[in-house]
């Protein structure tokens, strides 16, 4: 297993260094397939290494904020406006490092420029939007449309601009 584990964090080395599959398999004597797989495993294990890394560091900042927010919690419970703003923002770090928000609910305008909900979180509601979106009748928000003087109903010309539009 050892020699393995060896192997295969040589081979994710290699493979950061711009080598193919085919070349790390050749340098180890497997085949391409096995150097494949193996950098597979390589990259998964890197992951979950990473991500108990970013869970011990989470636990960490978390015991420390709590340790601060015991600090000022009596004086905040009894009154005091300072610390209670302090525990305030020891609680939104807390909040946020152990993602506790919840997503704010957006509205859209719709094609006939009623409200279409949108929390950002369902891959159901951005399917259905894409929907709206495909609609011949959806139009472009008032933002993205511009008006082009050549397409004015009369002949007057755009404001402080002449036809070949330079405003001379």
């Amino acid at each position: 297993m050892a020699l393995v584990a060896k192997r295969r964090s040589e081979m994710l080395i290699m493979k950061i260094q711009g080598r193919t599959a085919a070349q790390i398999a050749d340098h180890f004597g497997i085949s391409p397939a096995t150097a494949r797989s193996d950098l597979a495993r390589a990259i998964k294990k890197a992951r979950e290494l990473e991500v108990q890394d970013a869970e011990l560091y989470r636990y960490v900042q978390g015991a420390r904020l709590e340790q601060l927010l015991r600090g000022v919690w009596p004086e905040a419970v009894d009154g005091d406006v300072k610390a209670g703003e302090q525990a305030r923002k020891y609680i939104a770090d807390l909040t946020d490092l152990f993602g506790l928000k919840v997503p704010v609910r957006t509205e859209i305008s719709g094609p006939d420029g009623g409200a279409i909900p949108f929390g950002g979180n369902d891959l159901t509601e951005l399917s259905a939007l894409i929907d709206i979106a495909g609609q011949p009748t959806a139009e472009l928000p008032a933002i993205a449309r511009t008006e082009d003087p050549d397409d004015a109903d009369d002949d007057e010309e755009w404001e402080g601009q002449d036809e070949d539009g330079d405003g001379d």
